[in-house]
């Protein structure tokens, strides 16, 4: 089973990608949520706003710190930003799963949102899917025992770190299922 974090964004594309490759799922809105889970994804959404919710309650952040320690966890835009060492926000609580230095809205405001396509490689799997970046952040800098999992001319897009991914843009919005599966189900389908 695999917990979505459900205080604010959009945790909802979530869990249609996750029905649609067979998986269940259960929204995370209190540290009790997360007992019986394998993974947990963070979606996207306003990362500031996830923070002050976050802080509200510190028994959710013991949580997920400790469920981070044996399982995967998946952050999408804000999630990428959640789960960054360091973000060019000092408002936004930083988890450091991933050794990533993150700028918020990089990619610029919701007026420039664009769909493209990315280059997914992961092993010897290599896959090219459509993607939404909607005040997407950047990864400015990776650090110790990052690997790239995707670009976008050129631009890393996706990290992985140990079980731990980050994503700027938006697979779930378009129905693409690869990000999720490389994740949570270690599958490395070329689509």
């Amino acid at each position: 089973m695999i917990g979505v974090l459900a205080l604010q964004g959009n945790f909802d594309s979530h869990i249609k990608i996750l029905k649609k490759i067979n998986l269940k799922h259960k929204l995370v809105k209190t540290s009790n949520d997360l007992i019986s889970i394998n993974g947990l994804i963070i979606p996207g959404g306003e990362s500031t706003t996830m923070t002050n919710l976050l802080r509200k309650n510190p028994s959710l952040v013991d949580g997920i710190n400790s469920l981070a320690k044996n399982k995967p966890i998946l952050g999408s835009c804000a999630g990428l930003i959640l789960m960054s060492k360091e973000s060019n926000d000092s408002r936004v609580h930083n988890f450091a799963f991933l050794d990533v230095i993150t700028s918020r809205n990089a990619y610029g405001r919701q007026v420039h949102s664009f769909e493209s396509r990315i280059n997914v490689k992961d092993g010897s799997m290599k896959s090219d899917i459509e993607v939404l970046f909607i005040r997407a952040p950047k990864i400015d800098k990776i650090n110790n025992d990052v690997e790239v999992l995707a670009t976008y001319k050129e631009e890393v897009v996706a990290v992985r770190q140990g079980k731990h991914i980050g994503i700027s843009c938006h697979p779930e919005l378009l129905n693409e299922t690869l990000i999720h599966e490389i994740c949570f189900k270690g599958k490395h389908e070329v689509s």
